[in-house]
Formats: C-alpha cells, structure tokens, sequence
C-alpha cells in the first residue's frame, strides 16, 4: 500500500507543475487575445445590421478569437484552482469552498465562449442566407450580443468575473507568505476582490452608465494577470524546492 505522504507529495508536485504551466499558458494567450477582435469595432454602439454584417465577413477570425477564449479561460482557471491548494495547506475549509467556486466560475465562462463559438456562428449564416428561420436567428442575436453588458450574454460573463471576485475575497488571506511572489499575489487578489465587489455596488445603486460597465468591471482584472505572473514564479520556486 502506497504511503499517504508520499501520495501527498506527488500530488503537491503535480498540481504545483500544473499551475507553473497553465500560467505561462494563460500569458501567451493573454498576448494573443489582444491581435484577436471579439466583435465589431465600437462593438457597443454598433448598429445590428453592420454585426451581421462584420460577423459574416469575419467569421473564421471571430471563431478563432473566442476559441483562443475558451483556452484563456480555462488555463487561467487551472492557475486559480492550483492557488486553492496551496491555500488548503494553510486553511482547508477556504480552499476547499475556494475550489468549488473557481469550478462554477468555469461552468458560468464556458456557457457564453461556447455559445460565440457554436452558436453565434450559425445564427449570422441563418439570417444572411435569409431562409426559413431567419427571424428567430435574428432575434437570438439581439439577445446573445458580445458587447452589450446586460445582454444574457455577457451576463454569464460577469457572473464568472464576479465568482472569481468571491474566490478573491477566500484566498488573499491564507495565501500570503513569506515569499514576495506570494505576499504580490495576495495582496492583488485582496484588491480585486474588494474593487470588483465595490464596483458590482456602484452598478446596483445606478452610478455606472451602460456604455462604461465594460470598462469599470474589466479594469480590476489586470490585477488576476499581475497574480497569475507572480504565481508563475511561485510555482517556478517550490518546483524547485521540491525537486
């Protein structure tokens, strides 16, 4: 029978090699998601027939942005996940609850990236073709718009922005340490965490114009980017500790 601690050990290893990947994963994709439009240009302001029209002409383009998405995403999370076990260590229950929610922040992410990927691709060949079911297609792309922020949409979005914003709040704590990779990257999820909450009170008591919500809720995220490169280097450092 395998030694528990030895079990232990290789599981530490192979989570913490995990998240020392995913991060530099999610750091090239970061790179390219910037060469990759996910919708028109102004997309908030854009009229419906010039989408439809962009999203005819740009199709491979907008399926190749939004599956680069789904992989940002998802290795992204992996990082956010692999933080969990550290926190575990120090604090079971929060890593635990930690954990659970990083897991229903991908189910909210993966719901709209999937969507623009599958769904969103064959309603625009519905109406440009203009046959039967065009109108329905039509409609469902007035509802399923990238870029307006109370669109149902983008409102999986920030109900993942906004779980990990929660996920923020459970981990800064336990995960400050004695390393400066550590004390960055708690210090930035603590700051996110209370900035998006701040912000999500702001937008409830109407203090954020429509057409600035994208900007207002995006911005805290740099500090998630700032966590994920200063956790590159923390799992780069206990890979090497624990060789």
């Amino acid at each position: 029978m395998e030694n528990p601690v030895n079990t232990n050990q290789s599981l530490d290893m192979q989570l913490t090699k995990l998240g020392f990947w995913s991060a530099i994963t999610t750091i090239i994709l970061a790179v390219v998601s910037g060469f990759l439009p996910l919708d028109i240009p102004g997309g908030f302001g854009a009229d419906h027939v010039d989408r439809v029209a962009w999203l005819t002409a740009n199709r491979g383009t907008f399926i190749l942005a939004w599956g680069n998405q789904i992989v940002l995403m998802l290795s992204s999370s992996s990082v956010l996940f692999c933080i969990t076990w550290q926190v575990s260590c120090n604090n079971p229950i929060r890593g635990i609850i930690a954990a659970v929610v990083v897991a229903m922040s991908v189910m909210a992410f993966i719901i709209p990236k999937f969507i623009a990927v599958w769904t969103i691709p064959m309603l625009v060949d519905t109406v440009s073709a203009g046959g039967a079911g065009a109108q329905m297609a039509d409609a469902l792309l007035l509802t399923l718009n990238v870029s307006v922020p109370y669109s149902l949409y983008t409102s999986f979005d920030y109900l993942g922005f906004w779980l990990w914003a929660v996920f923020a709040l459970l981990t800064a704590g336990p995960l400050y340490g004695p390393t400066l990779s550590a004390k960055i990257s708690s210090v930035c999820l603590g700051a996110f965490g209370i900035l998006y909450h701040g912000i999500f009170m702001a937008l409830l008591l109407g203090n954020i114009d429509p057409e600035d919500i994208e900007f207002s809720f995006s911005t805290p995220a740099v500090l998630v980017i700032i966590t994920i490169v200063a956790m590159l280097f923390n799992f780069k450092s206990a890979m090497g500790s624990r060789a």
